[in-house]
């Protein structure tokens, strides 16, 4: 596995694992405003976090987002299927980049006023950091709505999760 792999897998595992302990909020618990995050809500939220990777993917394809976009109130459950789908798009997207030694290539970002271009691997690690960023605010909204076992998320817990645990001391 190597820093791709670690990067992209991580990032959306652990944002799909918090949007999964949101299943069960209320619709007055996703709407509740906390002032921090886009549109101040985790529903909000998590709406930009699953536009963001489906939006990103699409121009560094040089497309345009799909349609129809995910609706700003759309439950959870539906955001989760359309990030499970982005984020396997933009894994497969990456990982041919990066294989094909392009990750300093540039796309057009036709969004910008006026269009720039912009470098793949730089495009791509802004969504896994982006990515951090909102899981941080994200993990501030569920601890302040009393949700129990909200795990930190980083990288080194997954690694644990997703690799069989840590080699031995004495292993080489």
């Amino acid at each position: 596995m190597d820093l791709l792999d670690r990067l992209l897998k991580h990032d959306a595992w652990t944002t799909r694992h918090l949007m999964e302990l949101c299943l069960p909020l209320s619709d007055e618990q996703l709407d509740r405003d906390f002032a921090i995050g886009p549109g101040g809500t985790l529903r909000s939220l998590w709406h930009h976090v699953v536009g963001n990777a489906v939006g990103w993917t699409a121009l560094m394809r040089g497309e345009e987002p799909e349609q129809p976009r995910l609706q700003p109130d759309a439950p959870i459950a539906r955001m989760i299927e359309h990030y499970d789908r982005a984020s396997a798009d933009l894994y497969d997207l990456a990982r041919r980049i990066q294989d094909a030694g392009r990750l300093d290539d540039t796309f057009l970002d036709h969004l910008d006023d006026p269009p720039v271009r912009k470098p793949f691997g730089g495009a791509i690690l802004h969504l896994a950091t982006h990515g951090m960023h909102h899981r941080a605010q994200a993990l501030y909204m569920m601890r302040k709505l009393g949700l129990p076992d909200v795990p930190e998320g980083d990288a080194l817990e997954w690694e644990h999760q997703h690799t069989g645990g840590w080699p031995r001391a004495d292993a080489r």
